[in-house]
């Protein structure tokens, strides 16, 4: 399959959009929100026109709260800053009224302490990488049965299974650092901020990506058996690429439905479900790609380096 035989530009394709969103991270960083570096964030929706965001930074000045404010909605504001008492929440409910001449609905108010916010962001980090090191070992464990001679001769050609678990693992980073880039850049032009959401969205990719590489993983093991038992003697590449062949529709199909439902929930859901559905719009995507066309064809290049180094 052409997928196989013109790997190197699907690992280059890969490979430059990680070490972007890899050196983005490092030189822009991501927005955190309260979240993670803990602050507050207040939600309000006026019940007429509502004041422009210079007029709101003009009446919160002398507070110096280092206020963030983004619309929602045509009559509403998300305002985050730091963290505050309950005497200066009073405060700021009676300044964004403009003297009760614009009345409002406060629809959100949560603060959230430093520490809280640093514990937070230790459980996120914890979490993913627990969640990493689960799925080697279930690959590991799954796959046990799969490290078999491949080629004819019975002397090269192994795949070991836990070499499964890490072409998965790196599968993985690839999906996680790209949505990581494009939310580090959405961060830098348009302030987008990553909150605990934005962690449970990266989870969630982890899981759909590797329940896609997984199908297909299968599908290489079956058909190494198939090949071994009816003495087939197919080269290893030939099998990984009618396994993604087999595959491929498949994966495609239900990746589209996913996305099409999750389009709908960007444009049409709650504005705190946006970035959450973005996330998972773009790793979703991404993770399709490369359980097709970056984890299967590199167990044909890691087949390809032992038979080398066996020789």
């Amino acid at each position: 399959m052409f997928i196989v035989k013109y790997r190197k530009i699907f690992y280059t394709i890969s490979g430059l959009l990680v070490l972007a969103s890899i050196v983005l991270l490092f030189s822009w960083g991501l927005t955190l929100g309260v979240d993670f570096k803990g602050g507050t964030i207040l939600e309000v929706e006026y019940r007429e026109n509502r004041p422009s965001v210079d007029e709101i930074h003009t009446a919160l000045a002398p507070m110096s709260l280092n206020e963030n404010i983004r619309p929602t909605g045509d009559k509403g504001y998300i305002m985050r800053m730091k963290t505050i008492e309950e005497k200066e929440h009073v405060s700021i409910i009676k300044t964004l009224s403009f003297g009760n001449t614009k009345p409002f609905i406060e629809k959100r108010f949560n603060t959230i302490g430093p520490l809280l916010g640093r514990e937070a962001a230790n459980k996120a980090l914890v979490s993913i990488v627990f969640v990493l090191l689960c799925i080697v070992l279930f690959i590991t464990f799954a796959f046990r049965k799969v490290s078999e001679p491949v080629r004819p001769d019975d002397t090269v050609g192994r795949v070991s299974s836990w070499k499964y678990g890490i072409i998965a693992i790196l599968a993985l980073f690839h999906d996680v650092a790209i949505p990581t880039g494009v939310f580090v850049v959405l961060g830098h032009f348009l302030g987008y901020e990553v909150d605990t959401l934005f962690v449970t969205a990266l989870l969630v990719v982890l899981g759909f990506s590797i329940h896609d590489t997984i199908v297909v993983f299968d599908r290489v093991r079956e058909n190494l058996r198939l090949n071994h038992e009816h003495k087939q003697k197919k080269a290893f590449e030939t099998v990984v690429g009618e396994s993604i062949s087999q595959t491929f529709t498949r994966s495609i199909n239900t990746s589209l439905t996913t996305l099409l439902a999750l389009i709908v929930l960007y444009f049409v859901g709650a504005e705190v479900t946006q970035h959450f559905s973005l996330v998972l719009i773009v790793g979703i995507a991404v993770g399709t790609y490369s359980s097709i066309f970056l984890g299967s064809p590199l167990l044909v290049t890691v087949e390809r380096w032992q038979n080398r180094k066996n020789k």
